[in-house]
């Protein structure tokens, strides 16, 4: 399978394939034309974002026991809501917890992104607008989500949506594992298996309400087990197939590590 990348190297930044352990910097985008140029190593890199769309459209209440957990009734058709594109962040990059903000939440998520515009898609051809899958991490701070009537504030924040490590293109996403972790501590398991709207569905679903673009990100929902960070925290969202999507937490106001994507 091909994992696509978006990398910093030598103080420019570009895509990235690897495939069979081979990392090449593109000429292009992996959305449209490109080919393969100067080789790398995976050491002389430093991961992005995989890809900056220009909407992250996640999915709320998707997994059985998630909901169960919220006490809240299995939804009937799938809840949608928009995370903006100013909160991607990418690998490593931190988490920065915004002042007054209460209860802030990881939440484990398989990510699909999209690779063409699409629009009233049938669930039958969604494969044909699917470019591959990634991890997300749909941080929500709790105190605003119950205060307010959407969810955008508590979903919302620069950072409260970090994307990544990469973009497995081959994949089939219907079984696979999924974790959160805290301080090497596991909160969240389950399977794909679990959810409660397919890939098929969502693309199907979300693509009759607006149209996704090359780049888009349907987060599928989280699993049980979400869980409060706080600054000082090390979070890791694992998606089988697809790798560790790891972030440190900070306050307001600290020094973060590494600039946003």
């Amino acid at each position: 399978m091909d994992r696509f990348y978006r990398v910093e190297y030598r103080e420019r930044r570009n895509y990235a394939l690897e495939r069979e352990g081979e990392w090449h910097l593109l000429h292009g985008s992996p959305f449209g034309d490109y080919t393969t140029a100067e080789s790398v190593s995976a050491d002389d890199v430093r991961l992005l974002a995989p890809v900056l769309p220009s909407k992250i459209v996640a999915i709320g209440l998707n997994y059985r026991d998630h909901a169960q957990e919220m006490n809240k009734p299995l939804p009937t058709e799938p809840l949608i809501f928009l995370k903006p594109s100013s909160a991607v962040v990418g690998p490593g990059d931190a988490i920065v917890i915004p002042g007054g903000a209460g209860r802030v939440d990881h939440e484990a998520e398989l990510g699909v992104v999209i690779g063409r515009t699409a629009r009233h898609v049938p669930a039958a051809r969604a494969h044909e607008y699917l470019f591959g899958l990634t991890c997300v991490n749909d941080v929500t701070a709790r105190r605003f989500q119950s205060l307010d009537v959407q969810y955008t504030r508590a979903k919302g924040f620069d950072t409260f949506a970090p994307v990544g490590p990469s973009v497995v293109v081959g994949l089939n996403g219907a079984s696979l594992a999924i974790e959160g972790w805290v301080n090497g501590k596991r909160r969240q398991t389950s399977n794909t298996r679990q959810l409660i709207f397919s890939i098929e569905r969502l693309v199907e679903f979300v693509s009759g309400v607006m149209t996704l673009f090359p780049g888009d990100v349907i987060a599928t929902g989280t699993p049980s087990g979400v869980g409060p960070i706080v600054p000082g925290d090390q979070v890791v969202i694992k998606v089988e197939g697809i790798g560790e999507l790891a972030n440190e937490v900070v306050g307001a106001g600290e020094p973060v590590a590494r600039p946003a994507n």
